[in-house]
């Protein structure tokens, strides 16, 4: 096989290992298609078929070893608290409507109002000051805030008369 075929065929299978990492996570294929393109090159630029291969080898483990602690960052998970809806677990605030046994009424929690059920089936008047136990769907889950377990982390409690966002 002549240099030159060698190095379409670098470039080809390079391209497809790099539009193959689309698919596979964790910045596998991507150095190996990387190195591939770059012995490519080395070919059209006049390397024959031994350098070119040993091109692939070195820059793939340069690649690899490069890219390695990108993808380890990507790939850790961090914690979902505080993140989205789920903010709202253990946040204090107040019943702003009616809450009684299987039904829902409204609360609002920092700036927010919120569909809201009790907890342990009580019901809550208006004014009583609650915390989150948990986010359903679209409407949280609350216990009067001192039924509420004293390990739980302090959020700044709300005051009934603050204006929401569309006040």
């Amino acid at each position: 096989m002549d240099a030159e075929t060698l190095a379409v065929g670098f470039v080809v299978l390079g391209v497809l290992l790099c539009a193959l990492e689309l698919v596979v996570p964790g910045f596998v294929v991507l150095p190996f298609g990387l190195a591939a393109v770059v012995a490519g090159i080395a070919g059209f630029i006049g390397a024959d078929p031994l350098v070119q291969a040993i091109i692939f080898i070195v820059a793939s483990a340069g690649f690899f070893l490069a890219l390695r602690p990108i993808a380890r960052r990507l790939n850790q998970s961090g914690p979902s608290e505080g993140i989205g809806s789920q903010r709202l677990i253990n946040a204090t605030g107040v019943v702003l409507e009616h809450i009684a046994t299987g039904e829902t009424g409204l609360v609002r929690i920092d700036r927010e109002e919120w569909r809201a059920e009790s907890g342990d089936g009580r019901v809550l008047v208006p004014g009583t000051p609650i915390r989150v136990r948990e986010v359903v769907g679209t409407r949280v889950v609350v216990l009067p805030a001192q039924d509420s377990p004293a390990d739980l982390p302090p959020h700044p409690p709300v005051s009934p008369d603050r204006p929401t966002p569309a006040e």
